[in-house]
């Protein structure tokens, strides 16, 4: 078979992404969003599933990831860890559901663990949040950072250009990347920087580092599932990959189905009952 499929079995903890980096061995994460995917994507040997917020703008449409609600994080999370044996699943806190103040996220955080069963949960931002992260982690949840671009800040940057290329953003993300180890992080997600930082702040911290459009040098790779399958057919940023051309399959399959309908081919006679 193509591709890698793990031969391990066992369930993927925070303990055993601390042991991958020990040992050099790369962390795999995709998103997923529903439980059918995440069948596949589980299936095909992925170490860490990301139910994020970008299902605002694959899933519901939406512009920017501002709009999705705790509601609906819950009931993508729901679905995904449902199809989902071997990998962990982590949860993106929507915009607006932490930022407020500790306790405020601390229930928020406590709603999705429990009405989900997920894993895990991710938080965007460093020093202005540290509080929260850190009352998330005592309550006993395990909590991934996430630096670099944050899109929940996407009004305040006004652009998706690649962070912390100047001195001071850069000190910046790597004392924020210190503070969220110390509050108890088990991992952080570096997006879109330069990978000379990122791969200066997997080498300081003990905790994996998983990049997106941050180059080879960190401890993983994240990457939108419907990004890599190319199913959105105009978006094309310089740090993904495409793995398959899913928008010119799916169009032919859906024209030929059409087709097929409209000119009485389907269904023939095995196809009845």
């Amino acid at each position: 078979m193509a591709g890698y499929i793990s031969d391990d079995s066992r369930k993927v903890t925070t303990h055993r992404l601390v042991e991958m980096k020990q040992r050099g061995e790369k962390v795999s994460m995709l998103t997923a969003y529903d439980y059918t995917m995440a069948q596949i994507v589980d299936g095909a040997g992925m170490d860490v599933i990301l139910v994020g917020d970008s299902a605002s703008n694959v899933m519901a449409g939406n512009v920017t990831t501002l709009p999705i609600t705790l509601d609906q994080m819950i009931y993508h999370a729901k679905s995904v860890v449902r199809g989902v044996k071997r990998a962990m699943v982590v949860v993106d806190m929507p915009f607006g559901s932490y930022q407020g103040n500790e306790m405020e996220g601390l229930a928020s955080a406590i709603r999705i663990m429990k009405e989900s069963h997920a894993d895990a949960l991710k938080l965007e931002g460093g020093e202005e949040i540290i509080d929260t992260v850190k009352r998330i982690v005592c309550a006993g949840i395990p909590v991934m950072g996430h630096l670099g671009l944050m899109p929940q800040s996407i009004n305040k940057y006004g652009t998706y250009t690649v962070r912390a290329k100047d001195e001071a953003e850069a000190d910046k993300l790597i004392r924020d990347a210190h503070l969220l180890e110390e509050a108890g992080c088990f991992a952080i997600v570096l997006e879109k920087i330069p990978a000379t930082l990122a791969e200066r702040v997997a080498s300081e911290l003990t905790i994996p580092i998983i990049g997106i459009g941050a180059g080879g040098h960190v401890d993983g790779q994240v990457l939108v599932i419907q990004d890599m399958l190319g199913m959105n057919n105009g978006f094309r940023p310089r740090f993904l990959r495409r793995y398959a051309d899913l928008y010119t399959v799916m169009t032919d399959a859906i024209s030929r189905y059409v087709s097929d309908v409209k000119n009485c081919y389907f269904p023939n006679e095995k196809e009845q009952y």
